[in-house]
């Protein structure tokens, strides 16, 4: 291989490939290289054959189940926001193209040992069975603020500098009880814990905003959308993009060791005995172990049932956002349901995930709260793995290492890694402003 690339991407998980089409977009010159013979890598989606086997079951999958082929398993399930940086992203690079979506029926937070739809606006807030009366009109004023708010318009700002007060003197504004500030924060604004409450609010407005503009987006139950065949779409309709900007791909490359040179910058990487030069390397931590460090565990249950989560409206896909508080946890949990009616399992099978950061070892313990609010399973499958995160500086060796997936159900921290890394390799953002109304592959 005489040739020289911009960039080698290792690895065809879902950010490599995001990447590797941004970057070919961009002019540059990728050769993208997997060790796998399928895309995806960590956030692959298998049929019920290749679950069984992954997870070592000796015997074949009971006929019950129904056709292995017709399951689309996610290994890292999350939706996507309709109006979010994954979509923009997608428009952006028209994508949308190779995707059909749908929209997600519903979107619940556990509160009190029940389950609730969130409500994300005044109206919505009005209904809701979480707060009492009083609350609800509290949550309504707090609801319009938001939906008024406009960063250029000061008459909207009700005297708040979001830059300098915090998201905790927001609610605290309003005077919102601690439940109500636990769902706001963690099942609308999707923090993962509760330290954006002393952090300046501007973010927290916004990402409120985000959630309110994609459930008016499809007048559906939820804000999510999510591609009919499941995730397994999205790294290959990435991987066309990158082929038609001219980006080279080649699965099923043993080793791919990254070569360095004597100043410990990345130079090219080697598979069979031939190196392809480059002068920057993108992979996911698995292709360079020494530059990345653990970081943390997520554990997860993946269950096959014949019916929807109770209490949630008869939902086929829906998220559920357990907050570490209702189950006295340090971090949250999340309940991801899919069905056939996004071509994921055969007619009349769910499919739902249960994933949190692990903090014990017993993943079966861990997840329980999870698991009970699911009902009756037919098939349950356990795992915990580890996360990483990169230790290099990638201006001394040329690597760009992603992070990986987090126990969330949807993709806004995906998305957060994935355009980081694309301005620390080019200098540049991705613009974002696009119409979305150019959406129209979703249904």
């Amino acid at each position: 291989m005489d040739e020289e690339y911009d960039v080698i991407v290792l690895g065809t998980g879902l950010k490599e490939c995001i990447l590797s089409g941004l970057l070919s977009v961009d002019g540059l010159k990728v050769l993208h290289m997997d060790r796998n013979d399928y895309y995806g890598g960590e956030s692959t989606s298998l049929n019920l054959v290749q679950l069984w086997k992954r997870f070592g079951k000796e015997d074949t999958p009971p006929e019950r189940l129904g056709l292995s082929k017709e399951y689309n398993v996610d290994m890292v399930p999350k939706f996507m926001m309709a109006n979010g940086a994954l979509i923009r992203v997608l428009i952006h690079t028209n994508v949308t193209k190779y995707l059909n979506f749908k929209a997600v029926d519903g979107g619940f937070v556990y509160s009190k040992g029940k389950t609730h739809k969130v409500p994300a606006t005044d109206v919505e807030a009005l209904k809701s069975p979480l707060m009492g009366l009083f609350e609800k009109r509290r949550a309504r004023k707090f609801f319009i603020y938001v939906q008024d708010y406009d960063e250029s318009d000061p008459k909207s700002h009700e005297g708040l500098d979001l830059n300098k007060v915090t998201a905790r003197d927001v609610l605290s504004k309003y005077g919102l009880e601690d439940n109500t500030v636990d769902f706001i924060g963690h099942a609308l604004a999707l923090y993962r814990d509760d330290s954006y409450l002393d952090q300046p609010a501007t973010d927290f407005v916004k990402r409120i905003k985000i959630y309110a503009e994609s459930l008016a987006r499809f007048q559906g139950g939820s804000p999510f959308i999510y591609p009919l065949y499941g995730l397994g779409e999205l790294p290959q309709g990435f991987a066309r993009l990158s082929a038609v900007y001219g980006g080279t791909y080649m699965l099923n490359k043993p080793e791919c060791k990254v070569e360095f040179d004597e100043n410990g910058k990345a130079i090219g990487v080697t598979s069979e005995g031939e190196t392809a030069k480059c002068k920057k390397v993108v992979c996911d931590p698995s292709y360079l172990p020494e530059k990345a460090k653990k970081v943390g565990r997520v554990a997860r249950a993946i269950c096959i049932m014949n019916h929807p989560i109770p209490n949630t409206n008869d939902s086929h896909s829906v998220q559920i956002i357990l907050p570490q508080k209702q189950l006295q946890r340090k971090s949250d949990m999340y309940v991801f349901c899919c069905s056939y009616s996004h071509n994921v399992a055969p007619k009349g099978k769910f499919i739902a995930f249960v994933s949190t950061e692990a903090e014990t070892d017993q993943p079966e313990v861990e997840l329980k709260p999870g698991m009970d609010i699911l009902g009756p399973v037919e098939e349950t499958f356990f795992e915990i793995y580890d996360r990483f995160e990169p230790t290099n500086q990638n201006e001394d060796d040329g690597c760009f290492v992603s992070t990986s997936y987090d126990a969330t159900t949807h993709f806004e921290s995906t998305v957060i890694d994935v355009l980081s890394m694309y301005t620390k390799i080019t200098g540049k953002e991705v613009d974002l402003t696009v119409d979305l109304s150019a959406a129209s592959a979703t249904e």
